[in-house]
C-alpha cells in the first residue's frame, strides 16, 4: 500500500509546527511528508509502523523520523470512544536546520542525529520524561521563547543515550512513483493551473477516479475539501502579491488569484487570514515590510 502525502501546515512568521492531536484524527493514516518529525505519544496503547519496522507503542513512547519516512499510529480502543489528545507532535522542514547550521558551526552537533533519523528513533523513557514537558510548553509558545525550546529540544535528543533504530538499511520509499500518482498528481495539477477554473470532475478524470470517490481521497489526503484547499492557495497567492506588487488594487489581485467576485474574495481572506486584503497589505506598509520584501525579490 502506498502511503499519502501529509501536507504539513507551518504558519506563517513560524519556522516550524507544534501541536497536539487526538484519536481519532485525519492524519491518522500511512503517510509520509518531507519534515523531520519528533512524536510523543500520550495516551492509548497500539501498534505503530515506521518503515518496513512493525512495533508495540504505549504512553510515553517517543520516536523521530526523517524526511520522507512512511509511519503510522494506530491506537486499539472502543469503536465509539474517542481520545482528545493522543500525540505531542513537532515538525521541522530540512531547509530550516539547513539555514540553521550553515549560521550556527553549534549546529554540527545534532546532525548525527538528524542523519540517523531517516531511518526513525526511538529514545529510551527516560528521555521522553524528560522532553514531555519542553513539547507541551513549545506547542503554546511564542517567539524567541518558541525557538530556546525547540534547540533545547533537539539539543536532549542529541545527548541521549544511543536509540534503536527502526527502518531496516535497505528500506528507501521509491517517491518517484507516488509523486505520479494519485491526489498528489491532482493536487500538482492544481497548483499549475491554480488561477484557472478547475473543478472536481477534471481532477477524477485526471486521476481515472469517479468524483465521489476523488472528493473522499482528497478529503482523507489533505484533511479538506477541493473548494476550502484552493481557496487557501489562492489566498496565500493573494498575500504575496498585495506585498510585492504594492501599485496593484486588491480588486484587481482578487481576480488574478482566481476569484470570481471581490466580495466573496474579502470573505475568505477575512476568515483565513484575520483581516481584510486591505488591512493585510496596510499592516504590512506600516512595518517597513514592503521594502524588505521588495529587496529581497
Amino acid at each position: 500500500m502506498q502511503p499519502d502525502l501529509e501536507l504539513v501546515h507551518i504558519r506563517k512568521g513560524e519556522s516550524f509546527a507544534a501541536w497536539r492531536h487526538g484519536y481519532p484524527f485525519r492524519t491518522v493514516r500511512w503517510h509520509y511528508h518531507p519534515e523531520y518529525e519528533i512524536h510523543l505519544v500520550v495516551a492509548t496503547s497500539g501498534k505503530f509502523y515506521v518503515g518496513d519496522f512493525i512495533g508495540r507503542f504505549q504512553p510515553g513512547q517517543l520516536i523521530m523520523t526523517g524526511p520522507n519516512l512512511p509511519q503510522n499510529w494506530i491506537s486499539e480502543i472502543g469503536p465509539e470512544e474517542s481520545v482528545p489528545a493522543r500525540s505531542l507532535v513537532v515538525q521541522f522542514p530540512e531547509s530550516f536546520v539547513k539555514n540553521a547550521h550553515e549560521a550556527m558551526p553549534e549546529m554540527s552537533a545534532v546532525q548525527p542525529l538528524l542523519e540517523r533519523s531517516h531511518r526513525g528513533l526511538l529514545f529510551d523513557r527516560e528521555t521522553s520524561d524528560r522532553l514531555r514537558p519542553l513539547m507541551e510548553q513549545l506547542i503554546e509558545a511564542h517567539g524567541l521563547h518558541r525557538l530556546a525550546l525547540f534547540w533545547q529540544i533537539l539539543d536532549c535528543l542529541a545527548r541521549a543515550p544511543e536509540p534503536e533504530v527502526l527502518a531496516s538499511l535497505s528500506y528507501e520509499l521509491d517517491l518517484s512513483k507516488i509523486n505520479d500518482g494519485g491526489v498528489n498528481r491532482a493536487i500538482a495539477h492544481l497548483r499549475e493551473n491554480l488561477t484557472e477554473s478547475v473543478d472536481e470532475r477534471e481532477l477524477a478524470d485526471l486521476v481515472g477516479q469517479s468524483p465521489s470517490a476523488f472528493s473522499r481521497a482528497f478529503k482523507r489526503h489533505t484533511g479538506t475539501t477541493l473548494v476550502r484547499y484552493k481557496n487557501q492557495l489562492r489566498v496565500d497567492l493573494a498575500c504575496l502579491m498585495l506585498l510585492t506588487r504594492t501599485e496593484v488594487k486588491v480588486a484587481e489581485i482578487c481576480y488574478e488569484v482566481g476569484f470570481s467576485n471581490l466580495s466573496n474574495f474579502n470573505r475568505h481572506f477575512l476568515k483565513m487570514k484575520g483581516m481584510s486584503p486591505s488591512q493585510f497589505r496596510a499592516t504590512f506598509a506600516a512595518n517597513g515590510a514592503f521594502k524588505l520584501t521588495q529587496a529581497a525579490q
